[in-house]
């Protein structure tokens, strides 16, 4: 594995906001994340951390620090490494499909990639089934973060977000977006790094706060089989589109953490 200061440094920031997230999931929920730990098939490796709980019915946690070499097809998608195949990877990703559908499914995943260039790439979305009262708190808070570091990124990064998150084959988004970036890279890294930073801890402080606040809500069957509809969106996304999910099975990654995103169950009508 690679040994650089700035590479240690994220790897060693998404292990400390992985058990920051563990820690609080566990005290909420009350029940223990299973950790499994996974050899990448070049270098590296990951840990995996999953819950079957009472508040979240399958959620995951993952971090991963990987290295290899990328094949010929992933070498036109992947800059700076046309000349030289080889990479490292460091990151972490998060999903949250919770029990009671007054909770939205939660999603965030953070990474810093290096090839011949250097970039970080992730964001957070969240897919509620039913009305959700703190969208727009949701947003206006991204919005404020963003903000600190470059005017310009709420606009752009939730655009991409929702053009990112579309299911084309229904015309229709997965869920009410958030943002997304991919290929950061400034003259400042040390801003870069505290901007990706800062997107974890907002979405710590997010599910934190959700999950306490509606955990106790009441529910019933018809909100249930409109949570199940909505899963199905998410599943399909999953396997038709998303680039880590891509990534993951490209690159040899632990197949159950790739996957670790799907739904625990969904219903297609």
């Amino acid at each position: 594995m690679i040994d650089d200061p700035k590479f240690n440094s994220a790897k060693d920031w998404f292990e400390k906001l992985r058990a920051n997230l563990i820690d609080t999931i566990q005290k909420i929920d009350g029940n223990k994340f299973e950790i499994i730990s996974w050899d990448h098939k070049s270098d590296g490796g990951g840990v995996m951390s999953k819950i079957k709980g009472n508040i979240i019915e399958k959620g995951g946690v993952n971090v991963s620090t990987v290295g290899g070499v990328f094949n010929e097809k992933m070498r036109d998608k992947i800059p700076g490494t046309k000349e030289n195949p080889y990479y490292n990877a460091t990151g972490i990703s998060v999903v949250l499909h919770p029990m009671s559908p007054k909770i939205p499914s939660m999603h965030f995943n953070t990474r810093f990639i290096k090839t011949s260039q250097e970039w970080f790439g992730g964001g957070m979305d969240i897919t509620p089934c039913l009305v959700f009262s703190s969208e727009e708190n949701y947003h206006r808070g991204l919005e404020v973060l963003c903000n600190k570091y470059d005017k310009s990124y709420y606009t752009k990064f939730k655009k991409w977000c929702d053009d990112y998150f579309f299911l084309k084959h229904r015309n229709e988004p997965r869920g009410v977006g958030g943002i997304f970036f991919d290929y950061l890279h400034t003259d400042d890294w040390v801003k870069d790094f505290e901007f990706v930073q800062e997107t974890g801890t907002y979405f710590h402080q997010f599910i934190k706060n959700t999950l306490i606040s509606l955990k106790d809500q009441e529910w019933n069957e018809d909100e249930k089989k409109k949570q199940l509809v909505k899963r199905s969106r998410y599943a399909e996304f999953n396997l038709l589109y998303d680039r880590g999910t891509k990534f993951g099975l490209e690159t040899g990654g632990n197949i159950d953490a790739i996957l670790m995103s799907m739904p625990p169950h969904a219903m297609w009508e």
